[in-house]
């Protein structure tokens, strides 16, 4: 996909409101005739769905495309999977991915942000993205995981092509799901063997790193296997990384778009929390989740059969009048914010603590260094495909400093 048309989806954010707006209207469950599957849009079935495992299951290897390489990623990527084979993977990373290994990341946080915004510290005009939001989460996850300086270029590399969706048309069906996984096989079995090379070079060399504890993590005698840490590596990387550089710069789109936000914020820092949470639920980087019904249900008064597909919607759940009070506003002040960005339940984002942290951390330094923070021009913002995920790909900010 050109650089044109990804600019034509200037007005992306827009167009996914109504089309949230829609699906309520149609909803609360909807079966979709041309893609072959159920809608699930309003909050409280959305809820029901992520909360109900053993009747909506994780697991779609059966009713979806498979391909070699990506079955790698299955080992040990347990948001595909159902408990209990979920729950033993969980809890071994759990052990290794804590929240004090996250509450520590935070002065190395500070640091690499000050780095990125000290290299743009002399201009009026960046590229946010280029310039803080993709680099940033890639960054503290590769030195989380021990990888060379040297090759965190890699780690960019890797996730441009495995979330670029330029592949893909704006509304997936088999055939593109097809398309795109072949098209980014060559890239997964290269990540694939880094990693897997990287896992056995610490099995012989051991340090402290998050691949280190993942090594030694064992519950009930039980450890994980080198394939079963490659998976959550390549998870991680979506969890830790796509989310938080969607996060950012969906931040600056809203704030930019709500005048006197920025300015509350600056004179307040301490209403940022309550801030990335609502960006969370007006803009969800993974609006939708699929599931897979494993028996016969009635949701939302619909009849749905067995092994049949669903699609969660987060993003019109989130805008929900019957659990949201003026749910389109965007409000930095609405607290509490039951959103379902994160997911709820089993399968709750494991990384949403480091996205918040990162998101916290990189919001309240650019509110420090610079004045003013605008998008001049919306017609030179791009838009990553929506099919894949929610956010900007390119966003030429201007900034004044105090």
């Amino acid at each position: 996909m050109t650089s044109n048309q990804l600019r034509q989806r200037s007005s992306v954010f827009d167009a996914l409101t109504d089309r949230w707006r829609s699906l309520r209207a149609a909803g609360p469950v909807v079966h979709d005739e041309q893609q072959g599957l159920w809608q699930v849009v309003d909050h409280q079935s959305v809820a029901a769905v992520l909360a109900d495992p053993a009747t909506y299951s994780s697991d779609l290897s059966a009713i979806t495309p498979t391909q070699e390489d990506f079955e790698a990623f299955r080992q040990g990527n347990f948001v595909g999977m159902d408990p209990p084979e979920h729950r033993k993977l969980r809890t071994l990373v759990s052990q290794a991915f804590t929240p004090r290994v996250v509450h520590g990341l935070e002065p190395r946080i500070e640091d690499v942000c000050a780095r990125l915004l000290d290299a743009v510290g002399d201009r009026d005009r960046f590229d946010l993205v280029d310039a803080l939001a993709y680099p940033l989460p890639i960054i503290v996850i590769a030195e989380l995981l021990g990888i060379p300086a040297e090759d965190h270029r890699l780690f960019q590399e890797w996730a441009s092509t495995l979330f670029g969706g330029d592949q893909l048309g704006e509304t997936l069906d088999m055939a593109d799901l097809e398309r795109a996984l072949e098209a980014i096989a060559p890239t997964v079995r290269e990540m694939n063997g880094y990693v897997l090379d990287h896992i056995r070079r610490r099995r012989a060399h051991p340090a402290e790193d998050l691949i280190g504890r993942l090594l030694t993590a064992e519950v009930d005698g039980t450890r994980l296997r080198d394939e079963e840490i490659v998976g959550f590596v390549a998870l991680l990387l979506v969890a830790g990384h796509i989310t938080t550089t969607a996060l950012l710069g969906n931040a600056v789109v809203a704030f930019d778009r709500h005048p006197g936000t920025l300015t509350a914020l600056r004179a307040d820092p301490g209403r940022l929390p309550d801030a990335i949470e609502e960006v969370l639920r007006w803009l969800p980087p993974f609006p939708e989740l699929g599931r897979r019904t494993t028996r016969p249900v009635v949701l939302g008064g619909r009849e749905l059969p067995a092994d049949t597909l669903l699609m969660a919607h987060l993003g019109a759940a989130n805008r929900d009048p019957a659990r949201f009070t003026a749910p389109d506003d965007f409000d930095v002040t609405r607290s509490p914010n039951p959103h379902l960005t994160f997911g709820h339940g089993i399968h709750f984002c494991f990384g949403a603590p480091l996205a918040r942290l990162e998101a916290r951390i990189a919001l309240r330094m650019l509110l420090e260094r610079f004045r003013d923070i605008a998008v001049p021009a919306p017609g030179d913002v791009t838009f990553q495909n929506p099919a894949v995920i929610v956010g900007v790909r390119h966003l030429p900010i201007e900034v004044g400093r105090p």
